[in-house]
């Protein structure tokens, strides 16, 4: 399968939720390497890289099932992967 890499910001009620911590979870449940952070201005950045199904996935959680976040935009930008390991919280 392809590799992909997304660059993603989301945008709602997505601090202080524990919305990096469950994408990191899922992040590693579906083996998708990257990283996830808070922004100054309220929303999430995060990339996450793999099979593009997975990363697919991965945004699709994050966007419709985190348990106690609510996501109102989403943007994505499809890069070219890096072949990140691994996947990180970022402060």
């Amino acid at each position: 399968m392809a590799r992909v890499r997304a660059h993603c910001f989301f945008s709602g009620r997505v601090q202080g939720v524990f919305f990096r911590y469950h994408t990191r979870l899922e992040a590693e449940r579906l083996g998708v390497s990257g990283w996830v952070k808070n922004l100054p201005d309220g929303r999430v950045e995060a990339v996450f890289e793999g099979e593009e199904e997975k990363v697919r996935e991965l945004i699709d959680y994050c966007k419709n099932r985190q348990p106690y976040a609510r996501v109102e935009k989403v943007d994505v930008t499809w890069e070219r992967p890096e072949g990140m390991e691994g996947f990180e919280i970022r402060y």
